[in-house]
């Protein structure tokens, strides 16, 4: 039981960390927890509504998490070099600037990729724009679904 409880706290915390850090799927690891707890708790801190609301919730927000920075890159016009130009931007930013490097990296990362395809500053800063409000809004409902579980996690661990 200890180890299961052990278990589910490291997945509550690579799923906070994973919400920021592209490459780690952060809902899902703190539904883990939720699933860890459960069992180590033999089934009592949640009903089974509330575990399926919380996989269709993590479901959604891990596949909007991949569709919103390629819609806000298609509605602005960026490319896929502006797209992962952000995502390493934002790497780059996490690494030597945490946490606000994250959102500025993934902002110039974009308009890099997109001159580096060839556009015009006004258009490399447009589709930059696009990429950088896809990923942070990503990330914000990542960091909301989140935080909601790791709450409920929390209560029904005391």
């Amino acid at each position: 039981m200890i180890i299961l409880i052990i278990l589910a706290v490291i997945c509550v915390i690579i799923g906070i960390i994973g919400c920021i850090v592209p490459g780690i799927a952060g809902p899902p690891f703190s539904y883990a927890s939720l699933i860890l707890l459960s069992i180590a708790k033999r089934w009592e801190p949640f009903s089974a509504k509330f575990l399926i609301i919380m996989a269709v919730v993590t479901v959604i927000v891990t596949a909007l998490d991949y569709i919103l920075p390629a819609a806000g890159a298609k509605k602005y016009g960026a490319s896929k070099l502006g797209f992962w130009g952000a995502i390493f931007g934002m790497i780059i930013g996490i690494l030597f600037f945490p946490p606000l490097g994250m959102i500025i990296g993934a902002f110039i990362g974009a308009i890099v990729g997109e001159l580096l395809r060839g556009k015009q500053s006004f258009e490399a800063l447009k589709a930059g724009w696009g990429v950088f409000m896809g990923v942070m809004l990503g990330v914000l409902l990542k960091l909301i679904a989140t935080g909601i579980m790791t709450f409920y996690f929390i209560r029904a661990l005391f």
